[in-house]
């Protein structure tokens, strides 16, 4: 009878143990959030971010005119509120971004990737959108009408039609 007492002290010992290890295991991941780049309400216009890993990076509320992120990763990322007016995002991956109130005049998204990102409110007025991919984007209707007007290209990452992407006519 002791001995079943010691097993049994010696098992919830031991779940709690892994318990403690799943906890800290899975906080690993909130330590490297932190070196996740916030640039929230930041100045940073015409600065350059080519080619950088910017994933799940934040950059709410930022001025971001005429910034450069020609081939950044972006997926995941949160640009709500943003003005990028006049940016260059040429290949760039936004993939699952929050891009939602944006204001993309003027912008260059060639090649751009939109997949599954949320757009909503954003503007798209002027912006070069050949080959940009927003299969599964949500974006407004009447801002996918907009686009459908002069949309073209493939996109040579995904394979897929700009036109196929926004659901063109």
């Amino acid at each position: 009878m002791f001995k079943s007492f010691l097993s049994r002290i010696f098992s919830l010992l031991l779940i709690i143990i892994l318990a403690i290890a799943w906890v800290l295991l899975d906080a690993l991941p909130v330590s490297a959030q932190e070196s996740t780049v916030n640039h929230t309400y930041s100045d940073l216009a015409n600065q350059d971010f080519s080619h950088q890993n910017l994933r799940r990076g934040v950059f709410a509320a930022a001025n971001l005119r005429g910034a450069t992120f020609e081939g950044a990763d972006l997926s995941y990322s949160i640009l709500t509120e943003g003005v990028l007016l006049n940016a260059n995002l040429t290949g760039a991956n936004l993939t699952g971004a929050l891009v939602d109130r944006v204001t993309l005049d003027l912008a260059n998204l060639t090649n751009a990737i939109f997949v599954n990102a949320i757009a909503t409110r954003t503007r798209f007025y002027d912006t070069i959108i050949t080959g940009a991919d927003f299969s599964d984007a949500v974006i407004d209707s009447y801002q996918i009408a907009l686009m459908c007007k002069y949309a073209d290209g493939v996109n040579p990452v995904t394979g897929v039609a700009t036109r196929d992407s926004l659901g063109c006519r």
